[in-house]
């Protein structure tokens, strides 16, 4: 039940925060940070899924109390590997479509025989 809590209703918190923040940090407009958590919300919620359930039965079933937190914090690399990984794609997309519409928009070539 505890896990189950964790990777949905805690996970989704902790992921929202997290995007939020690196918008603001990024200096993006409140409605760019919206539409960026609203385009990976779900796809974090299910990397979630299948990486802390398994995470946790590693946790609880193998490893030795005195070393739960270190495994939990070897852990936690990896998923905030995943979650830099999912941000930047999105801010690689971003970029790279601010990049097409400023070349589509200064590609408009004038005719010299029309002047």
């Amino acid at each position: 039940v505890k896990v189950a809590f964790d990777q949905t209703v805690w996970s989704a918190i902790w992921n929202s925060i997290y995007f939020t923040v690196l918008g603001f940090l990024r200096f993006e407009s409140p409605i760019s940070i919206f539409k960026e958590l609203k385009a990976t919300f779900l796809p974090m919620l299910t990397a979630g899924w299948k990486l802390w359930p398994f995470a946790h039965l590693i946790t609880y079933g193998l490893v030795p109390v005195e070393q739960r937190l270190l495994w939990v914090d070897c852990v936690e690399l990896i998923w905030v590997t995943i979650l830099s990984t999912y941000s930047n794609e999105k801010s690689e997309a971003r970029i790279s479509e601010s990049v097409i519409e400023t070349s589509s928009s200064s590609t408009t070539t004038i005719d010299p025989s029309k002047e």
